[in-house]
């Protein structure tokens, strides 16, 4: 029963927040059972630009570390706010909230190029926190029972706990930034006066994960409705599908 209940969890879930959830999952095990190692994945532009090791553009966003504390935490914050976010004000936008995923990771790569960063996963699971919360301003929030605060400020909570584990910060001001670039960009610049929408998701991507709507206000032609398709016809066309 508990099988069925987490397969049936499993396949409730979003389309992109299960392929990267689970994306992030297999690296992980495959690193553990040491079928690769953490220096396969690491970002290194030196690799990618002079040897053409061009997955180090996306390993690095998947590896959390070894099993531990910090892996399972950073898990849990990006299978919830990835999946609120691809649920709620992604709803129906698939193609939005991956070209949302290729923005940030497109900005984090270009720091990557001048800051001595190896992986990158964690400031993206920020990233993608700090949008949802700027995106749910009232709700109020609790922290492991100890704090009660309103959703913008849960990034800097998240950055507090970090430093208090003695970790750097700047992977999550990195994470920060670029949550922020793309709420101003996407939600802020074009409701302002003289404002205009400036990141627009590319036609091929809403071509590959955006399914057309049926047009609510479409009637079809009396003799295309079935109810008045002649029976022989129906009966041929199930002979000879076509």
């Amino acid at each position: 029963m508990a099988y069925q209940g987490l397969a049936q969890e499993y396949l409730g879930m979003p389309a992109v927040t299960r392929a990267y959830t689970t994306a992030c999952v297999l690296t992980t095990a495959a690193v553990q059972l040491e079928f690769i190692t953490p220096f396969q994945l690491y970002f290194n532009p030196d690799l990618i630009f002079r040897k053409f090791q061009i997955w180090r553009l996306i390993t690095n966003f998947l590896f959390f570390g070894p099993l531990g504390f910090s892996f399972f935490f950073n898990m849990i914050f990006l299978y919830r706010y990835c999946r609120m976010l691809e649920e709620g004000s992604f709803r129906g936008r698939t193609a939005d909230f991956v070209f949302m995923f290729l923005f940030g990771g497109f900005l984090m790569t270009l720091f990557g190029l001048f800051a001595s960063l190896f992986f990158l996963g964690q400031a993206f699971t920020i990233m993608l926190v700090y949008v949802w919360s700027r995106r749910n301003p009232y709700i109020r929030m609790n922290f492991f029972g100890l704090l009660n605060f309103q959703a913008p400020f849960l990034p800097w909570v998240l950055m507090g706990f970090s430093l208090l584990l003695g970790n750097s910060i700047i992977i999550d001001l990195l994470g920060i930034a670029v949550g922020h670039i793309y709420y101003f960009l996407e939600d802020v610049f074009p409701n302002q006066p003289g404002g205009k929408k400036l990141l627009l998701t590319p036609g091929f991507l809403k071509m590959v994960f955006d399914t057309p709507e049926e047009d609510p206000n479409y009637n079809p032609l009396p003799e295309d409705r079935p109810e008045n398709r002649p029976r022989d016809q129906d009966q041929n066309q199930q002979q000879h599908p076509q």
